[in-house]
């Protein structure tokens, strides 16, 4: 009974004290972020028919159907061009701003509007990778991930160093004024009854901004540490929580696909990787679909180890070698549909939510590479001195609820 305790007390500790995986959250962060920012780049000058005033799915019916479904979109609160220019505009910028990880708090709020704004205006526009990063982008707003790799994590530990060398810290002015502005935005909305529909995102809104104003207060203004605490405490169980459904998701999404495989008669047979590579709208190079579908074994290779491959990930997470392996598969198998089926977004999004279980060593070595590259090409490094490390790899500056 007391082995018990203390195991349950550690498990609560462990939960409670600190955001684990922050190299994980960094990466699948910078991952969705990428992907939708390269989507809205390349769907730019087709944006009117997509999501705009010119889609075939009409404003009206838009309308209709978010009645039904109460699904969240600002874009129905008005049908002019000039606020639906905004609205795009505000969603690159949100994607930009994340993928370097500026405020990570805010702009993970503005990446899911943007996200759900657009997605649920036309829900006929997407390709599966849509709904991954549907989900994902209202996962990440739970999540501390600017810990790492991020302006956020350099802004805090610059003002780390600058406390341990008794310097005043600039004061945050950014911070302080978005607060203030989303506030204001908010309110209107409100007011003039244009939320969006439904009331769970709205509810999330108001949350954070009520939370990051009791942050804030308890950083400035509280004389003991304990409010501050507790709301580190309830940031840490929420984005340990929210990284556990984002690991959740993705083995659901490969079981519930392996297992319906295994139910068609295609898959049985090993020929259902065939058809695919023949259909023309899943051919941008022909010769090499043509290619990899004359070698029957090839074929048949493929099919199986496909839906082995996903039956089996779920199970092999008590394994981390047999885990690695099978995630290298499955993220060179999505890099293979990105160029062999012209599915580039599919694709990144399935590799970005593959990389919450990436090993934190790896992580941690591929950060050192990034930073001694950025080293490089940004300047000519100095001398070192014997034993001093590069800077980038190794830093996890606590980042607040506010960021």
């Amino acid at each position: 009974m007391n082995r018990l305790t203390l195991c349950l007390s550690r498990a609560i500790a462990r939960v409670t004290e600190a955001a684990l995986g922050p190299y994980q959250a960094a990466v699948v962060r910078i991952g969705f972020a990428a992907t939708w920012l390269l989507f809205l780049l390349r769907e730019y000058p087709h944006r009117l028919e997509l999501y705009g005033p010119d889609s075939p799915w009409s404003f009206d019916l838009a309308q209709q159907l978010t009645a039904d479904n109460h699904a969240f979109t600002a874009l129905l609160a008005s049908d002019s061009r000039a606020f639906f220019e905004v609205c795009y505009f505000l969603a690159v910028l949100s994607a930009a701003l994340l993928l370097v990880g500026w405020r990570t708090r805010a702009t993970s709020l503005l990446f899911m509007v943007g996200v759900l704004s657009l997605q649920n205006r036309s829900v006929f526009v997407g390709d599966g990778g849509d709904n991954v990063l549907h989900l994902m982008s209202f996962y990440l707003v739970f999540t501390r991930c600017g810990q790492v790799w991020s302006l956020d994590a350099r802004r805090a530990a610059r003002a780390s160093t600058a406390r341990a060398r008794g310097e005043r810290a600039a004061p945050d002015r950014a911070g302080p004024a978005l607060w203030a502005v989303s506030g204001v935005v908010l309110l209107v909305a409100a007011l003039t009854g244009r939320t969006g529909g439904g009331w769970l995102v709205p509810a999330v809104l108001w949350a954070t901004w009520a939370g990051a104003g009791l942050w804030w207060a308890a950083g400035r203004r509280a004389r003991t540490p304990e409010p501050r605490i507790l709301l580190d405490v309830i940031a840490n169980i929420l984005h340990n929580g929210a990284l556990f459904v984002i690991m959740a998701e993705a083995c659901l999404i490969y079981a519930t696909a392996g297992w319906y495989k295994i139910q068609g008669s295609r898959w049985q047979d090993g020929t259902a990787v065939y058809y695919p590579l023949h259909l023309d709208y899943f051919s941008p190079w022909p010769a090499l679909a043509d290619l990899l579908s004359a070698n029957g074994t090839l074929v048949m290779l493929v099919t199986y180890g496909t839906v082995i491959v996903q039956v089996a990930f779920p199970f092999t997470l008590f394994n981390r070698r047999v885990k690695n392996v099978l995630l290298a598969a499955m993220m060179t198998e999505h890099a293979v549909i990105a160029v062999v089926l012209g599915l580039p977004f599919f694709s990144l999004a399935m590799i970005a939510a593959d990389s919450v279980f990436l090993p934190t060593s790896f992580l941690r070595r591929l950060g050192g590479w990034a930073a001694r590259a950025r080293d490089r090409v940004v300047r000519r490094p100095g001398p070192r001195l014997p034993g001093q490390r590069l800077p980038g790899a190794d830093e996890q500056p606590r980042v607040g609820f506010g960021a």
